[in-house]
């Protein structure tokens, strides 16, 4: 088993990192991604000129460390790769991707899911908007916390 972790501040093409995890994926039947792309409207609609990830390096990537080998113990996974950035995001740009491999699809899919989830709300990220009205800090919603309440219910998903 395997996994890579990495927080940049340099854009990434998300196309060739899962040509490259298909590549180091051998022996696997089931390979998934997700891609993250900065949104160019707030939440209300507002345009987003930028978005800024602020980050605490070694308590960020600890963070994401953890979310990823969490991940390993708790489904059925060969490999993962996730990558998040840092600092100054146009709108279209990609933000994180995440890739896992298995030899079954369920726990590839679940594997993606729950690392998203965990990433979305747990992992040491601190971001905010800025548009032409000035800048707002984003928090997680209620449903990003539901979705990450999921995991908790009594260890294992409802579909493990």
């Amino acid at each position: 088993m395997s996994r890579s972790v990495t927080l940049t501040a340099t854009p990434f093409d998300a196309v060739d990192e899962l040509k490259a995890f298909n590549v180091a994926a051998t022996g696997a039947g089931a390979v998934v991604s997700f891609t993250g792309l900065v949104r160019g409207t707030t939440r209300e609609g507002a345009p987003v000129m930028v978005l800024v990830l602020e980050s605490h390096r070694t308590l960020t990537l600890q963070s994401m460390e953890d979310i990823a080998a969490a991940a390993q113990a708790r489904f059925t996974i060969s490999q993962s790769r996730v990558i998040h950035r840092e600092g100054r995001i146009l709108p279209g740009e990609p933000i994180v991707f995440v890739a896992t491999a298995s030899p079954n699809r369920r726990a590839a899919l679940q594997a993606a899911d729950y690392i998203m989830d965990r990433l979305k709300s747990e992992a040491v990220l601190w971001k905010r908007e800025v548009g032409p009205a000035g800048s707002d800090w984003i928090e997680p919603t209620a449903d990003d916390s539901a979705d990450l309440e999921r995991w908790h219910d009594d260890g294992r998903s409802h579909s493990e």
